[in-house]
């Protein structure tokens, strides 16, 4: 059985609860388990008193520059969000609004006019509409595409004589804030049909490629070269600080991990995961059940396990949580409950052990996946899943791991840290 929670912990959390800006439900973590407890009025997960995003800071402030980060809902997967932030491309600079991922082919994506016949086009960059766009030639180094010819760095994709879109690489001034721009920073232009498959004009380019965004930030000894923080729900905001102030130097307690070089990912973002916690305690897995790369990744929801690492995390989790009603699989999540007509419930933290001793306890949003975000009280989901038996990567950590906590990529140490309870 689900044990309930200790008297004197449930008074006191329904007594401050009013206080701490809850609307729905408080969530509350004691003991290795996260609780959520019914409340009055406002909703919120943020781990007590919320955590206010950053503003943006001025020069030799706490971040080179730092964007409010706000979640969009996925309308393929309600309850997951697409993280967008607000920049300028161009001179003028034409404001839009973009997503940012650490898992691309190399190149920032923007959806660029000419549009396709069939699609809104009122959101694109207008190339011809910037005085400091400039064309990647055919053969530069900056042009990945080999054998294309003509004076532009284009790859044309067509089926039966009938045109399915462009990519065309240029460079142009990205406008961060009001002092912080980048000149001739490389994207590549989506055009006639072409998009970046996010509900946004484009997507910046955080992998560790050349021409990414990150291998742009100035840095120095007390900076990471960016950090996030994901929100959990559309009410609230995160952050995306380039040029970071170091954690620690902030006085905040940062989990580190070291970067792993691997040149069939030398793009991504490759840790070591050691092991699975739950409740506190260490699952039995084998060391090399959990042997190879994880990546870290913005790109995917969810969070992969190998299959037989997988089902030692699901059967223990199920065993935890017999006193409560199961619901339906939910897609590739297979461990879910119905929490409907509950005062609270409880759910063991689910902890993931990376290399050189980093711990990472998951929130409640970080491990659980709510279809109805603004309703903890309803279904959820234990928001981890088996990897496809071919996949290259021994695990994935996906972007609802990693929300609510700040993500340092400290690309110049070889480390990424982890911090909890950001935003």
């Amino acid at each position: 059985m689900a044990s309930a929670l200790p008297s004197l912990l449930f008074c006191l959390v329904l007594l401050v609860s009013p206080y701490l800006g809850c609307s729905h439900h408080t969530i509350y973590t004691h003991g290795g388990k996260h609780y959520a407890v019914s409340s009055l009025r406002g909703e919120d997960d943020n781990h007590g008193a919320p955590v206010p995003a950053p503003e943006p800071s001025p020069p030799g402030g706490g971040a080179w520059v730092s964007r409010p980060v706000t979640g969009d809902p996925k309308e393929s997967l309600p309850g997951a969000f697409q993280y967008h932030v607000v920049v300028g491309f161009g001179t003028p600079a034409q404001v839009v609004k973009v997503g940012f991922d650490t898992r691309t082919t190399g190149a920032t994506l923007l959806k660029c006019t000419p549009c396709a016949a069939t699609e809104p086009c009122d959101e694109a960059f207008e190339p011809s509409a910037s005085n400091s766009l400039a064309q990647v030639p055919c053969g530069s180094p900056d042009c990945p595409f080999h054998g294309c010819s003509g004076p532009s760095c284009t790859l044309s994709v067509s089926m039966n004589n009938t045109l399915l879109g462009n990519a065309t690489f240029v460079t142009d001034k990205l406008t961060l804030s009001g002092y912080a721009t980048l000149d001739k920073f490389r994207f590549a232009c989506l055009e006639a049909g072409f998009t970046p498959g996010d509900n946004s004009t484009g997507i910046l380019d955080l992998s560790r490629n050349s021409h990414s965004l990150a291998s742009r930030v100035p840095t120095f000894p007390g900076t990471v070269a960016f950090s996030y923080c994901l929100p959990s729900s559309a009410r609230t905001t995160g952050f995306l600080n380039l040029g970071a102030t170091k954690p620690e130097l902030s006085g905040r307690k940062v989990s580190y991990t070291p970067l792993r070089s691997n040149p069939g990912n030398g793009n991504l973002y490759v840790v070591d995961l050691v092991g699975v916690g739950l409740g506190g305690h260490d699952l039995s897995v084998p060391p090399t059940a959990v042997a190879g790369d994880t990546i870290v990744d913005l790109h995917r929801t969810f969070t992969y396990l190998r299959p037989e690492v997988y089902s030692v995390l699901r059967d223990s989790f199920r065993q935890r949580m017999t006193g409560y009603k199961p619901a339906p699989p939910l897609g590739e999540l297979d461990t879910c409950y119905d929490f409907t007509g509950r005062n609270f419930f409880a759910v063991p933290v689910v902890t993931l052990k990376l290399d050189a001793g980093a711990d990472v306890d998951l929130s409640m949003n970080g491990m659980m996946y709510f279809p109805d975000p603004g309703n903890h009280f309803g279904i959820a989901c234990l928001a981890f899943a088996a990897a496809p038996t071919n996949a290259r990567e021994a695990a994935v950590i996906g972007s609802r791991a990693q929300s609510n906590m700040e993500v340092a990529y400290d690309v110049r140490g070889g480390k990424v840290g982890f911090v909890p309870y950001r935003c």
